[in-house]
């Protein structure tokens, strides 16, 4: 496996302990819905959130938040929109976005509460 998925698979694992320990029940990891993928799916108290990870090694890059563009959101929320009808949910949604940054055996977590919203 490459590097860089050996670390988006530490990021995402270390968010899931993360959110667990905020007190969220997660629901899914990795849903797929034709070529977009859902990172985290989790329900925070009466609310459905969709939780993009984004997992960097070093800061020389573009903060990890950041890598989350317009387009990358518009399929966040395609791929939302279709877990949501398939499993009938009507509940309140939101979408996170939690930004990890590892950098040897230092770790920091942000977690960005209602990162974006849909565009109409």
């Amino acid at each position: 496996m490459a590097e860089h998925n050996e670390i988006g698979e530490k990021g995402e694992r270390l968010t899931q302990v993360f959110l667990q320990e905020k007190g969220y029940q997660l629901i899914e990891l990795n849903w797929r819905h034709r070529k977009d993928e859902l990172d985290i799916i989790a329900v925070d108290r009466d609310t459905l959130v969709f939780v993009e990870v984004k997992t960097r090694s070093s800061r020389c890059f573009e903060n990890p938040k950041d890598a989350v563009t317009i387009k990358k959101q518009r399929n966040i929320i395609r791929a939302a929109n279709a877990f949501i009808e398939d499993k009938n949910l009507s509940l309140d949604a939101r979408f996170d976005i939690v930004s990890v940054l590892i950098e040897g055996k230092k770790v920091e977590i942000e977690h960005i509460e209602d990162a974006f919203y849909p565009m109409l």
